[in-house]
């Protein structure tokens, strides 16, 4: 816009500002030409809305998989009538194999696993029992001292301490036995601990076919509820089966010195886990921009309820409606930066013909007829080709906030712009003994 003003060499810009704001909303209003009703947004609009995101940072192939990846985990999370939260998605990643085999866990995948060697590596249909209480020996708060005359003594006043542990320790062994009986006899159980489990309670549990895991975080925690169902226990003391989550696999998976444990199948999948893996730290941290980018953009196209053509086609038929918008309902200076407005929106298809080794100007001149030719105004620039080519037939969309975001603030920057230029030049000509600035705009006027 302010390249093309300075060409026209157009005075006042305070009046070609206004005409920015007052005709920038033109744009922003024709999306609603191209919008697609919410009631289609299905699950393959929404890939290609995630497939159209994804493709300009990787692979084909990859953007594909991510794409579906992404889409998946967006309607795995998403609850009728409340908002998505994409913190129910979370991301892990492992430092090996290549990015092919990053994969959706319906499930979680804890980045820990169980401290004892003698705890089943592999169960199916979990009991899971998620805690928020120490297992483990606590020091006091107070300074004290023990005297002790044999090791019998010694003996007998540590095991006095560890009583309490033992006995919480008793209780979570009794729950297991009362639910794992009878027809579930071969059912397992898992303890997830937010607090600390000493080596003497791991033994115990581990003796009793409990797979424990120690120091949770509370992220995890509150996703494993939400997901297994059941409730977080702060104490032992009033453990019944109600409180007990469900999973049909729990699984520990060792990577060099990282253990992860895997838990899926489970009641309610409100919470899921994307998994990395990728050969180097820089494929990680590209997959980790890439899978951000595409589940916002999939929210975002569920929270809009409508979807606008890409492949620049909304931009093409938005600079045509501001032409026509310029010549008939806008008089004096004011046109001018209407109509250089719709001129600044043409360079997004211009850029994407030149990315595709085509000539910008055959392009648009190309997508401009064909959309004047037909009653669809879904014609856009293939990137690959350069050629012309349906935006919604190849499945290329774009997110209805993005676009308006975009049309939005650049008329606000050049408008910005346009005003501080009016101010300099204002000043200088005070300078000089010229007329001040709020004169020379009453001149305009």
């Amino acid at each position: 816009v302010l390249a093309f003003l300075d060409t026209q060499r157009v005075p006042h810009s305070g009046l070609v500002a206004l005409g920015v704001e007052s005709k920038a909303t033109v744009a922003e209003s024709d999306t609603k030409a191209a919008y697609v009703p919410n009631e289609q947004l299905d699950k393959e609009l929404l890939q290609c809305v995630a497939r159209t995101t994804l493709r300009t940072k990787l692979p084909l192939a990859l953007a594909d998989q991510l794409a579906e990846i992404c889409t998946d985990s967006v309607l795995v999370v998403r609850q009728p009538g409340h908002p998505i939260d994409l913190f129910m998605i979370e991301v892990q990643h492992m430092l090996h194999r290549a990015s092919e085999e990053t994969t959706l866990v319906r499930g979680l995948v804890l980045d820990h696993g169980a401290r004892h060697p003698d705890m089943p590596k592999r169960l199916e249909n979990v009991f899971v029992l998620t805690l928020n209480c120490g297992l483990e020996y606590e020091k006091s708060e107070v300074n004290a001292s023990m005297m002790y005359r044999s090791a019998e003594e010694r003996q007998a006043m540590a095991d006095k301490e560890h009583s309490f542990v033992d006995e919480r320790v008793a209780r979570i062994v009794e729950l297991k036995a009362a639910v794992c009986s009878g027809d579930k006899a071969d059912y397992g159980f898992l303890v997830v601990n937010q607090k600390g489990i000493d080596p003497l309670a791991l033994d115990q549990l581990a003796k009793a076919g409990i797979l424990a895991l120690r120091r949770a975080k509370r992220r995890n925690m509150e996703r494993l509820t939400l997901a297994c169902g059941g409730a977080q226990q702060n104490s032992v003391d009033d453990l019944a089966p109600a409180c007990l989550g469900f999973a049909g696999l729990v699984y520990e998976q060792t990577l060099g010195e990282d253990k992860f444990t895997f838990v899926e199948r489970v009641a309610h999948p409100r919470s899921c886990t994307v998994l990395i893996r990728g050969p180097t730290a820089h494929a990680i941290a590209q997959l980790k921009d890439a899978v951000r980018d595409g589940v916002r953009a999939v929210k975002n196209a569920i929270e809009d309820g409508a979807l606008v053509p890409g492949a620049g086609a909304f931009f093409v038929a938005a600079a045509e409606h501001l032409d026509a918008v310029a010549r008939t309902d806008v008089a004096g200076r004011q046109a001018l930066a209407v109509a250089a407005f719709g001129e600044a929106l043409l360079a997004l298809p211009k850029t994407l013909a030149a990315n595709g080794g085509a000539d910008a100007l055959d392009a648009l001149l190309a997508v401009r007829q064909a959309q004047r030719a037909g009653p669809s105004t879904r014609i856009g620039v293939d990137a690959t080709s350069g050629e012309c080519v349906d935006a919604a037939a190849a499945g290329l969309w774009d997110c209805e906030r993005v676009v308006r975001q975009l049309v939005a603030s650049s008329s606000m920057i050049a408008s910005q712009l346009l005003l501080v230029d009016e101010i300099i030049a204002a000043g200088k000509s005070q300078a000089k003994g010229g007329p001040g600035p709020q004169e020379e705009m009453m001149t305009g006027l």
